[in-house]
């Protein structure tokens, strides 16, 4: 009998899983609530031609896109193409500098040397130091599930053990930059890593100073046809493999009987399956759709990561100094990062992150103009004021950009839509809007996070940001990994 698997939510974590359980032989079928797939990896269009990726932004570690083709036992260039970006990133200082960070490390390192007068050895050393971490604990504590007493007697966990003296447990990561580092300037380049996973370089560990890896080590990708083409090639291949999507249908419930799933049920009807998988947030999983099941209440209860408030602005201008990834820095980061998880607000004056794919997709504007994707981290939805926090932010951010550019902005943008923490909740069911889950800003919180199964229902799992490993697009694979791995085993 072919085993039958149910997912929830066609997020990237649910629609790998659904590619990797069909590949061993399930019937899977994916309810979707929205329209359409990629949750978070939308895309939408403005009038006048312009295109965005709705969410992520960012493509590292791709292997693990072609490992879904390959699997399938199909030429990953045949429904993906990407290319390593170089440069990475624009990095603009509140002081005026300007600091290219160039894929190739050496040279990245003459360029702190020459702009921040920080010796390109200490920079090289940084980041030797970031990938032997890496090398040393993804292995255990990204590609296994950290709920098993099975992980901890593989050889992999040695490895971790003997790193454990530098993975930094006990500082922050902004200490660490601090120690490593003379010029400020670079100590908060390195310190935004933290927003990667929704944190604060503040609390979160020294452990994160690993991330820099994934770019300055590994490489950052931009994928033919944006983001959106990743979500848009993997659905084609589960398809391919006999994925059923049925969209427009929102879980319900997910029906239980003597401690396992039986299925679940959605408006149209009750369905019948052996195994149900949630790539819905943890939080809304168990609110809404287990609400006569014991919750893990401590677990929900861990402190939400960030969210973000996004401008989509069609800019009529092109600017030549501009690349795929740039940011602009504020003048405080330790009081913007205050106001995020303090004190539950956005700061005045905000680093601000603009990303710009029509150099590489001219489809994406029209001629001689840009689609700018523009973003602030911002706390999660607790009731703020969010129409006062949009006008307010709108008008730091133009601001903050206008002094590094020379040019007013604000005439130029012709098309524009806001994105803010209540609409992503409303859309992608992530609780508060929280884009990462629960936050990483303590020692402890890679074991804090829900496992990717249920201790209480057979049958139950969980993919996707809000669980182990954790939010983007990296870890939402590698949970898919995890998941499909637990119920084939």
């Amino acid at each position: 009998m072919i085993p039958s698997t149910a997912i929830i939510g066609a997020g990237i974590g649910g629609i790998a899983t659904a590619v990797r359980l069909a590949v061993a032989g399930h019937r899977v079928v994916v309810f979707e609530a929205q329209e359409s797939f990629g949750g978070k990896m939308h895309q939408l269009e403005l009038p006048g031609g312009y295109r965005f990726d709705g969410g992520p932004s960012l493509f590292t570690l791709p292997h693990l896109v072609d490992e879904l083709f390959r699997l399938a036992g199909r030429r990953p260039a045949d429904y993906f193409r990407y290319q390593r970006l170089d440069p990475i990133t624009e990095y603009f200082f509140a002081d005026g500098t300007r600091v290219t960070a160039w894929a190739d490390e050496k040279k990245f390192a003459r360029e702190v040397e020459e702009k921040l007068n920080v010796p390109a050895a200490d920079v090289l050393a940084f980041l030797a130091r970031s990938g032997r971490a890496y090398d040393a604990t993804a292995g255990t504590f990204l590609q296994k599930s950290l709920h098993k007493a099975g992980t901890y007697l593989s050889p992999e966990v040695l490895k971790a053990l003997a790193a454990l003296p530098q993975l930094g447990l006990t500082s922050t990561m902004h200490q660490r930059h601090e120690a490593a580092f003379s010029d400020p300037r670079l100590v908060q380049l390195f310190d935004r890593f933290a927003t990667y996973n929704g944190s604060d370089p503040y609390q979160a560990p020294a452990t994160l100073s690993m991330i820099p890896h994934l770019e300055h080590g590994i490489g950052a990708f931009y994928p033919e046809g944006g983001i959106y083409a990743i979500a848009q090639s993997l659905v084609r291949l589960a398809e391919e493999l006999g994925v059923e999507f049925r969209y427009n249908e929102p879980v319900r419930e997910i029906t239980t009987e003597n401690g396992r799933v039986t299925g679940l049920r959605t408006d149209q009807d009750t369905y019948p399956f052996g195994q149900v998988v949630s790539n819905m947030d943890v939080v809304p999983t168990y609110r809404h759709l287990l609400p006569t099941q014991p919750a893990p209440e401590r677990t929900l209860s861990q402190p939400r990561s960030s969210s973000a408030l996004i401008f989509y602005w069609g800019i009529a201008r092109r600017f030549s100094e501009l690349g795929v990834h740039n940011i602009f820095f504020s003048e405080d980061y330790k009081r913007e990062f205050e106001a995020i998880f303090q004190e539950q607000t956005v700061s005045s004056d905000p680093t601000v992150y603009v990303n710009i794919t029509s150099g590489h997709t001219p489809t994406d504007a029209p001629e001689g103009h840009e689609n700018w994707f523009v973003m602030v981290n911002v706390p999660h939805d607790q009731g703020q004021d969010w129409p006062a926090l949009v006008a307010q932010t709108r008008a730091a951010v133009i601001r903050r950009v206008n002094r590094a550019l020379g040019t007013d902005i604000g005439p130029l943008i012709w098309a524009e839509h806001v994105w803010d923490p209540p609409g992503i909740a409303a859309r992608t069911s992530s609780f508060g809007g929280a884009l990462y889950g629960s936050s990483s800003n303590n020692a402890l919180a890679a074991f804090l996070r829900h496992p990717n199964f249920s201790r209480r229902l057979k049958g139950l799992y969980f993919c996707g940001g809000s669980v182990h490993p954790g939010g983007g697009i990296p870890l939402c694979l590698l949970s898919a990994r995890i998941v499909s791995d637990l119920i084939s085993n």
